[in-house]
């Protein structure tokens, strides 16, 4: 990521080789220091992973809040004990990596997170005004879900929300990559787009669209024969009209069959 490498472009004076890290994509990890987490650290009690990971996705929450979605379960008064009691064990396991103030609970501040570097990184690439030689496409935003495992109600509409803009946002700049001629990290793109949602059928035509763009209109018809295919196994039926449009423009300009 480019904000990580320079402060040339207005990043905040941050030791990102030093600075602790909280990743929960490919699921739940803290570096500390910059180093691979001590042991006990790479295996923190699920009950502090648990607020953590809600801290990180939803910024700075108050006691009440938390409480509330770590413990639904049990009386207002036992889910704030337990509150307390989780923050006690963080606090021994992994210093400094919460702050509370108040009934305000919040990460340290120079603590990273992978989501919302991620999310950085998508707005980014999202944004018209950035240019492709600004941009990369990292491996570790190409794989990976939200918390896989976890299934509580705070975090499967983030993961859902997430496995969206991954897809929304490697297709956008699969598009843009073509568009000055570079075509191989497009369609690494365009099939992390296809990886990220295996029946999503604008990814498919992204890549289709890369095929054509390089002279390889045969490529983009293989890549939809296969798609139909899926779609036809999974969910017994056929691509759109924007799709068979896409084809029968594809073979007229490229494969001379009439139109």
């Amino acid at each position: 990521m480019q904000c990580q490498q320079t402060e040339s472009r207005g990043c905040p004076d941050v030791n990102f080789a030093t600075a602790p890290k909280v990743t929960l994509l490919d699921g739940f990890g803290v570096q500390l220091n910059g180093r691979a987490s001590e042991p006990s650290l790479g295996e923190l009690p699920h009950g502090v992973q648990r607020l953590v990971a809600h801290i990180c996705l939803t910024g700075r929450p108050v006691r009440p809040a938390i409480a509330g979605h770590l413990w639904p379960e049990v009386p207002e008064e036992l889910a704030h004990g337990r509150l307390r009691s989780t923050l006690w064990r963080a606090k021994k396991a992994a210093p400094g990596l919460i702050e509370v103030s108040g009934d305000a609970i919040s990460l340290a501040a120079d603590v990273r997170v992978d989501v919302r570097e991620f999310s950085d990184w998508a707005r980014r690439a999202l944004d018209r005004r950035t240019g492709v030689e600004e941009m990369a496409v990292p491996d570790v935003w190409l794989r990976g879900e939200l918390l896989p495992g976890w299934y509580d109600d705070w975090v499967l509409p983030e993961r859902e929300r997430l496995r969206q803009l991954r897809a929304y946002t490697l297709e956008a700049l699969a598009g843009k990559l073509a568009a000055v001629g570079r075509c191989g990290e497009a369609l690494q793109a365009a099939y992390g787009a296809v990886r990220a949602e295996p029946l999503r059928e604008s990814a498919y035509r992204v890549v289709m669209r890369v095929h054509v763009t390089e002279g390889n209109a045969a490529e983009a018809l293989r890549t939809y024969l296969a798609f139909r295919e899926i779609l036809e196994v999974e969910l017994g039926v056929a691509p759109s009209e924007q799709m068979a449009q896409l084809v029968q423009e594809i073979q007229r300009r490229h494969c001379g069959v009439a139109g």
